[in-house]
């Protein structure tokens, strides 16, 4: 009986270490429901998005052991008239503004500071396009026109099986997504709760069914296509797409912190919008590629890649905004001009003719209010050519 009663105190012992585990689990699932559930909220929304490590799963993204690179100040810049009146209603959080490679202004508003590593949303997007650039020219990936489940087998039977890769880096897969940050059944916010409690991006992608046009035919915002981006990378490289982005981009930038991704339960990084670096880090890889993919003598990615990334090939609706490969264009831009952009007020604004690099972060929560783009296009705009 004695025996009986040792195992049944080491069954129960079990029983409690493993309702403990299974608590801590759940505890730390729910905290991060409720951190994407209150991201947004107008009381947090600027704290959360300096400190996004602190709700999610993260990797990170080392500096490496070289130089901080120079980004040396020029000459005061006097913001043009009006400018003031726009931070505050954009709930700008950071601005820099850089031409011919020297710093012309640069602050920081709503309690955030150079240190800061805000969250880049989307603006991760042309990260990713950039790194796809260079192990295209290695010959990693063979050609644009070459099916994505060529690399991510994983996509069969899903959605994506007729599509290309320039289909997916176009946003013209075709496949049926619904990107509405409001409405808490989205694709997009179903995404964001995938993350937050560990799940797989890969599965997700995978289950995605049907589509509403043929790939290639129509041009469509569709987020969890740059994920699909993603899955061709590790497919064709076998490594990860930090490795990669730290070995070939990063590093070679010399930034002055530590970047890092948001990941998924798999710790997989969330390519399409989960990048963090100081805005200084930002205009580091903006000023590269404004200047044509080099960097302090350094090349980092080819020159003709750039230029086709940044053009406006994807089928977007004529006199609307343009789209190429994970870059945007803005209607009635000139030659060298153009943007990575992220939501809540993230951008890169780029006019290679003036040397003009423009740096935003934000925590804009009107972002999506009709004209609100625009009215931030014709600003930048306005600060290049007054410069």
């Amino acid at each position: 009986m004695r025996t009986i009663g040792k195992w049944m105190a080491r069954i129960l012992l079990a029983l409690v270490l493993a309702a403990a585990v299974v608590g801590i689990a759940k505890k730390e699932e729910i905290e991060r429901l409720w951190a994407v559930n209150t991201l947004f909220s107008e009381e947090k929304i600027v704290a959360n998005f300096s400190n996004m490590d602190a709700a999610f799963l993260t990797v990170p993204l080392p500096r490496g052991n070289g130089p901080t690179s120079e980004l040396p100040y020029g000459e005061d810049y006097e913001l043009p008239e009006g400018t003031a009146d726009w931070i505050d209603e954009r709930a700008v959080t950071s601005l820099l503004i850089m031409q011919d490679g020297q710093i012309r202004f640069e602050e920081y508003f709503l309690d955030t500071s150079p240190e800061d590593r805000r969250i880049s949303w989307s603006i991760a997007k042309s990260y990713l396009a950039t790194l796809f650039g260079i192990l295209l020219e290695e010959g990693a990936i063979e050609s644009l026109d070459d099916p994505v489940v060529k690399y991510a087998p994983k996509l069969e039977g899903s959605a994506y099986e007729g599509a290309t890769i320039r289909n997916v880096l176009n946003m013209a897969s075709g496949v049926t997504f619904n990107e509405d940050y409001l409405d808490y059944n989205s694709d997009i916010n179903r995404m964001g709760r995938v993350v937050a409690l560990g799940g797989e991006l890969d599965d997700f992608a995978a289950s995605l069914k049907d589509s509403f046009a043929e790939p290639g035919a129509t041009w469509q915002y569709v987020s969890i296509d740059t994920h699909v981006i993603g899955m061709v990378i590790r497919g064709a490289t076998g490594r990860s797409v930090p490795e990669l982005m730290t070995e070939k981009v990063l590093e070679p930038l010399g930034l002055e912190r530590d970047g890092y991704y948001i990941t998924d339960g798999a710790g997989v990084a969330f390519v399409l919008g989960g990048l963090n670096f100081t805005t200084r880090d930002y205009a580091r890889f903006g000023q590269m590629i404004l200047q044509n993919g080099e960097f302090n003598g350094t090349r980092i990615v080819p020159a003709e890649w750039i230029a086709e990334a940044t053009k406006p090939s994807a089928p977007t609706a004529p006199g609307k905004i343009g789209y190429g490969y994970q870059w945007w264009v803005p209607v009635g831009a000139h030659d060298g001009e153009f943007m990575a952009r992220g939501v809540y007020g993230q951008y890169l604004y780029f006019d290679q003719p003036r040397g003009v690099l423009i740096v935003t972060t934000g925590a804009d929560r009107k972002f999506r209010e009709e004209g609100v783009n625009d009215a931030n296009i014709e600003m930048f705009r306005k600060i290049a050519q007054n410069l």
